[in-house]
């Protein structure tokens, strides 16, 4: 173990060392961030009242880490007084209160900003400041979900189920909010380095869990039948038809696509494949199963171009593109099933590997805090913490990688003293700030130019993110496309908005001239790639600084770590990272029925801001010490947030038996779904504390003298008498934490608006824009930039994506190619200015 002095002098080489931040955060988010902040090398002082967290969660221990602990309490003057001190000494402040709360305590960021200009001040309330009419409930995770449609058509298979809505314990909207939040405190600091301003941030954990759907609350007029899978043609059937939504499990899984399910395996367990829409993947994959020949045989296609109009194919199935024609998904499904039953699940796991396709073991979240790549990537670390003892918790969500090793051994969290902490805080040596400069400071990202290499989502998504505060961006895709249109286009109408799109073959002689200019070019590079793709092109430590010494390379992988593992190069999605760390099973319930978490980009949204949390701590740190970071992050580092009121282990904990399965309907008696007179579902989100309030409620007040083991008979009977929206009306009376369960649909069609240019901040937890003349020719309805709310960084509302390909010709002329040079590269197909005649191909 490496004594006090080096691990001192370790953390010291953090991007983040020397930055001071005082927490006041309580349950996840506020200290999530600031447990970020911390594993990034900031000193961090946390505050808790007397009586201790507001949250008895072991959880506790990982949020906690790397801080100092200190009871004050607010509601005097002399606790009021030390927090001023430890505030003092501080460049970011944090909390996660109901607006207003912290001021009425009186810490009022207005207040110390005015005094202090060059303050980051964080806030992360569950509903907009602006929110009139949700800004006061009591906005518990649960209340945020079922008020942002997280539970609502909450997947194909549950809709389909007739299980509707459904229940999930995973607090994606604290974990969306907290890489959002802690993504922004970071740019917003290495702004401060240039522009010598601090900000108020405001992130609404509502707002946030709508960034993080934004791939499903999309709305695109006259959308093509040929991207429908399915489940999506049968539950519109259905509903056309007027039929019940019942279909079972097992049913269902004969409606999946052959390269997007799970088999049974020799040893029992499941195997989760996931190879559509690429060009190479689906055919390695029966390649290696030994039935591609006879496929062939018997008449499946691959296209030579599937982004024509399916009128215009050959056949009417192509491999390699999603989803497939039910009477080859079930041919090649049957097949598969008896194939995947002559070896066990975990030899598949290494041929797939190996054999580079992705697939992954069902696991369950036990297994994969034990399990050997977690521990040996440094995805799962250890800590002695003072209360629980030696302690198995989620590693780094991002890291640089010239200093993450030292991120692999935080400090445990420790309780102190005032004057304690005082004098930890009083240590630090401040940075030397820049006076700040006169007039409007601009975008966090102003003149930073990002060349962006990614696919599928996490990777665009997170570089999307960063044009919002003025990143310029160019978003590089192959001449020949990998993936199929169902791929490219559906989620680039996410996240190409803010981008030029140019289509380059940068394998080719004369295109590796192109890259190399266009890397010499920028400022951030950002590839969602495994080492072994990034040494083959070129871009790891040595060849990048060869090419440009000062450019910032962002590497994003699924199972990737601080340190090697042994799947550490394996291909995969969310879904498979998903199926590889428990959540699938947590879904479904068990090894028999697993199902992937609903919603599309649940890991991959939250990966690409902590992308955005990597390129953002490499500036600060390039800024503070000219060092050049490679900042990193994967789907896999993610997954440990995504579950962190579950995600550790130590000796004597309790039974892994936290919700899980379909019939799941929340937490307990006072915290659970309860359908109402109106056939409408409310999530009522109480504890033991709250039950005098419902006292205060007509048709409730029963429910004080009830034993526990009949409350959930007592309230759904009561809920049964009166409309959902007149509990909710009483119960947010009585200050209780409800909501009704909305879906997605009516929330995008009452928040949205004729596209105005704005980025939506203004408007509330909630806001979408309508793109009637869209690049596309189709009418896009989609979801505003909204969620980070900077008072001085300045959030600009993206442009549409543009066609994959409009911007090649602007982009190397940019680099000072003449028209006849575009011309010769286009004709030798090292470039292209397009796929398809058609923007969404038909």
């Amino acid at each position: 173990m490496p004594d006090q002095e080096t691990e001192t002098s370790n953390r010291a080489r953090l991007p983040l060392a020397g930055v001071t931040v005082v927490d006041f955060g309580q349950y996840i988010a506020g200290p999530a961030v600031a447990m970020i902040l911390g594993d990034l090398g900031a000193t961090v002082v946390h505050i808790d009242p007397p009586a201790g967290p507001l949250w008895d969660n072991p959880a506790n221990a990982i949020l906690n880490r790397n801080k100092t602990i200190v009871s004050i309490d607010l509601k005097t003057d002399g606790g009021r007084a030390e927090a001023q001190a430890l505030i003092d000494h501080a460049d970011i402040v944090v909390e996660n209160f109901r607006p207003g709360v912290l001021t009425r305590l009186g810490i009022d960021f207005v207040e110390l900003r005015t005094k202090r200009p060059e303050l980051i001040t964080v806030s992360i309330p569950g509903f907009a400041s602006n929110d009139e009419l949700r800004r006061d409930w009591r906005a518990f995770e649960t209340v945020i979900a079922a008020s942002s449609g997280v539970f609502t058509d909450m997947g194909l298979n549950r809709v389909l189920m007739g299980i509707n809505p459904s229940f999930s314990p995973l607090p994606l909207a604290s974990a969306y909010g907290t890489m959002l939040a802690a993504s922004a405190t970071v740019l917003a600091l290495q702004a401060r380095e240039r522009t010598g301003h601090g900000d108020h941030i405001e992130v609404p954990l509502a707002s946030a869990v709508m960034e993080g759907l934004s791939y499903n609350s999309i709305k695109v007029d006259e959308y093509p039948v040929r991207y429908q899978t399915q489940r999506e043609q049968e539950i519109e059937r259905r509903r056309s038809e007027g039929l019940p939504m019942d279909m079972s499990y097992d049913d269902l899984q004969e409606f999946l696509d052959p390269f997007y399910r799970s088999y049974r395996c020799s040893d029992g367990g499941m195997f989760y494949v996931v190879c559509p829409s690429h060009k190479n993947h689906a055919k390695r994959c029966l390649l290696t199963l030994g039935i591609y020949d006879e496929l062939v045989g018997e008449g499946l296609r691959e296209e030579e171009d599937t982004y024509l109009p399916v009128s215009e194919w050959s056949s009417d199935v192509s491999l390699g593109v999603y989803p497939l024609p039910k009477f080859w998904a079930d041919k090649i499904a049957t097949r598969m099933k008896d194939i995947f039953l002559t070896k066990t699940s975990v030899e598949w796991e290494r041929i797939f590997g190996e054999g580079l396709f992705p697939g992954a073991p069902q696991r369950w979240l036990k297994e994969w805090i034990a399990d050997d790549h977690a521990k040996a990537a440094g995805l799962m670390i250890e800590v002695d913490d003072p209360v629980i003892g030696r302690m198995t918790q989620p590693g780094p969500m991002a890291w640089l990688q010239e200093s993450g090793e030292a991120m692999l051994a935080p400090q445990p969290r420790k309780w102190t003293t005032f004057k304690e902490a005082l004098a930890t805080v009083s240590r630090v040596e401040r940075p030397k700030l820049p006076a700040p400069i006169t007039g409007t400071p601009g975008g966090w990202l102003d003149g930073v130019k990002v060349l962006d290499l990614c696919n599928v989502i996490a990777g665009p998504h997170s570089v999307a993110y960063l044009a919002r505060f003025g990143a310029e961006v160019i978003k590089i895709d192959p001449a020949k496309p990998l993936y199929d249109c169902w791929n490219t286009v559906i989620f680039g109408m996410s996240h190409m908005r803010g981008k030029q799109s140019a289509l380059l073959n940068i394998g080719s002689p004369d295109g590796r001239v192109v890259f190399e200019d266009l890397v010499r070019s920028v400022d951030v590079v950002v590839w969602n790639a495994t080492d072994r793709q990034v040494t083959a092109m070129g871009l790891d430590a040595e060849g990048l600084k060869a090419l440009n010494p000062r450019a910032i390379f962002c590497q994003l992988d699924c199972f990737g770590g601080v340190r090697k593992g042994p799947r550490t190069d394996y291909l995969g999605y969310d879904d498979l990272v998903q199926a590889a760390t428990g959540i699938m099973l947590r879904f479904g319930g068990s090894m028999d029925t697993p199902e992937e978490h609903a919603h599309v980009g649940t890991i991959d949204v939250m990966c690409g801001f902590g992308a955005a949390l990597g390129v953002a701590a490499a500036l600060y740190q390039r800024s503070r010490t000219g060092v050049v970071g490679r900042p990193r992050t994967s789907l896999s580092a993610l997954t440990g947030l995504a579950q962190i009121p579950f995600c550790y282990d130590y000796e004597g904990r309790q039974p892994f038996d936290e919700p899980a399965g379909r019939e799941t309907k929340g937490y307990d008696a006072l915290s659970r779904l309860y359908e109402t007179a109106s056939g409408d579902y409310l999530l009522l989100s109480a504890s033991e504390a709250d039950l005098p309030r419902f006292g205060q409620v007509e048709g409730l007040s029963g429910l004080l003298s009830m034993a526990r083991s009949d409350r959930e008979a007592y309230l759904a009977t009561a809920f049964l008498t009166a409309p959902a929206e007149v509990w909710q009306h009483k119960l947010v009376q009585a200050d209780i934490g409800v909501s009704l369960c909305e879906n997605l649909e009516a929330i995008r069609s009452r928040s949205a608006r004729v596209a105005d240019g704005e980025p939506g901040t203004e408007r509330g937890s909630y806001s979408f824009s309508i793109f009637p003349e869209h690049p596309s020719g189709r009418s896009v309805t989609q979801l505003d930039p909204f969620a980070v709310r900077p008072s001085v960084g300045k959030v600009t509302s993206l442009a549409p994506a543009e066609k994959y390909g409009a911007s090649t010709r602007p982009v190397l002329k940019s680099l000072n190619y003449t028209d006849a040079e575009i011309d010769r590269l286009i004709a030798s197909g090292t470039v292209s200015e397009s796929w398809s005649t058609e923007y969404l191909p038909s």
